[in-house]
């Protein structure tokens, strides 16, 4: 299923069950025949219940047709489905003296009424917020067919999907949304700031153009999505993705695009994280800021602007290692480089300069492992002479990276100690899973001569 989707299934779940405890324990404070033990068994009777309901009907409360009347129908009935769960389950496990059933029917009212403000709520604040440009992927759908508008609507009316229609590209047809031919998509996503492209023209007819797509995306670093013409040929099909009805094709999956796999990378990178800056950085900071500052003038921290997932600018941490100068964000550090201070060669051989940037791993810029992130001015150079450079950007950017560990790290003087990083970084990110990010930190702690040996030993294992 599509990470999208279940991430949205779960949001959904999660603040479904929340209205529904809610509902419940404000009738529970009101009505006097409520006892703890009655209401610890109207939780976990109308709970289980709404559990059912939902995975029964899971997709049918995602995606909307017509706008929020639409999510009125569906949540009637839901509810009406949930009432029906309900009372069989409290016919056949709930004890008749002690349940009430016109309890059961008033906290159901409550729930519904919840429901229907809280969607209209988040309805009309996820579609402003959209308008705005907030926290959104800017999409554009190459082909004017049937399918392209039907994924228009279905971007339109469902603002939680997180997407902003920009327009179409296409030679045939006439919109006032076209934006130009498919000769000229790359010029039309570097000038509209696109981050998704949906492709709907056919897959069986044009499978070089489907290559050139996917060539051309990943040069200018924009996720690809087919959206084939012929969809009753791949319902059902596994590793398909979908929105709504609309079966979608991912011509270049990776394993981080699996929502419970960046559930999983999330959830561990919160944890190490939190663990860094509570037992090493909470005393760490003080001294090194007192000591930065004894050696030179200037902040305590360097903030530059790096490029992170999805090519997005974001501000990367560091403990200053370097005189304040006008060439940070220009000219890259090197060896013997006048600049570094007498403490800063110390922060920088040790990599303690690095460890702020837990604060970055903590708040979701980074992760603890990924692709190293590069200065602004490195993704303009770079992006131009390596082919998948910015490929390199599908996923958060770490710390530490298996690039790093097998030895390029540092300095890149010349264009195939780059090449040679981004070639890490893709074996990095086709191959990912959990333990990988584990001996890559191990790989950092250790000697450069060993860790080197045993990545070699780790990619033939591969």
């Amino acid at each position: 299923m599509n990470s999208r989707e279940s991430k949205l299934i779960i949001i959904y779940l999660i603040s479904d069950l929340i209205i529904l405890n809610l509902s419940i324990l404000l009738l529970a404070s009101i009505n006097p025949v409520i006892n703890l033990q009655n209401l610890s068994s109207y939780l976990l009777h109308g709970n289980l219940s709404w559990i059912i309901t939902y995975f029964i009907f899971a997709k049918k409360n995602l995606f909307l047709r017509d706008g929020y009347f639409n999510r009125i129908k569906r949540i009637t009935y839901r509810i009406f489905i949930f009432l029906i769960i309900a009372l069989l389950l409290a016919y056949f496990f709930m004890p008749r003296t002690t349940y009430s059933r016109i309890f059961l029917l008033e906290y159901t009212l409550v729930f519904y009424v919840g429901k229907l403000i809280y969607y209209y709520i988040l309805y009309r604040y996820l579609k402003a917020m959209r308008e705005k440009g907030i926290h959104v992927n800017r999409v554009i759908i190459v082909g004017l067919n049937d399918t392209a508008r039907q994924l228009k609507r279905l971007i339109q009316y469902n603002p939680s999907l997180g997407y902003k229609f920009i327009g179409y590209v296409s030679e045939e047809g006439s919109s006032k949304n076209l934006l130009g031919s498919t000769d000229e998509l790359e010029t039309i996503i570097k000038q509209q700031g696109v981050e998704l492209v949906f492709v709907t023209l056919s897959i069986f007819n044009e499978s070089t153009k489907s290559k050139d797509f996917l060539r051309l995306c990943n040069k200018v670093g924009v996720r690809l999505r087919f959206v084939p013409e012929n969809q009753q040929w791949f319902k059902n099909r596994i590793n398909m993705e979908s929105v709504g009805q609309l079966v979608l094709i991912n011509p270049q999956e990776i394993p981080l695009d699996v929502f419970e796999s960046q559930v999983f990378k999330r959830m561990f990178d919160i944890v190490f994280s939190f663990l860094v800056i509570t037992f090493l950085l909470s005393f760490l900071i003080p001294i090194l800021a007192l000591l930065i500052k004894l050696n030179s003038k200037g902040p305590v921290f360097f903030v530059q602007k790096r490029t992170g997932i999805n090519n997005k600018t974001f501000k990367c941490l560091k403990f200053r290692s370097m005189k304040v100068n006008n060439e940070s964000d220009e000219k890259q550090a090197t060896e013997g480089d006048k600049r570094i201070t007498a403490l800063g060669n110390f922060l920088r051989k040790s990599n303690f300069d690095e460890l702020p940037q837990f604060f970055n791993v903590f708040f979701g810029q980074m992760s603890v492992v990924g692709p190293r992130p590069h200065m602004l001015k490195h993704t303009e150079l770079y992006s131009g002479l390596i082919e998948r450079y910015l490929v390199r950007h599908y996923v958060k950017p770490g710390i530490t990276g298996f690039a790093q560990v097998s030895g390029y790290r540092g300095e890149t003087d010349e264009l195939w100690k780059m090449e040679k990083r981004v070639q890490y970084d893709m074996q990095y990110l086709e191959n990912w899973n959990f333990w990988w990010d584990i001996k890559i930190i191990i790989m950092t702690f250790i000697n450069e001569k060993t860790r080197y040996s045993i990545s070699k030993v780790f990619l033939k294992a591969r």
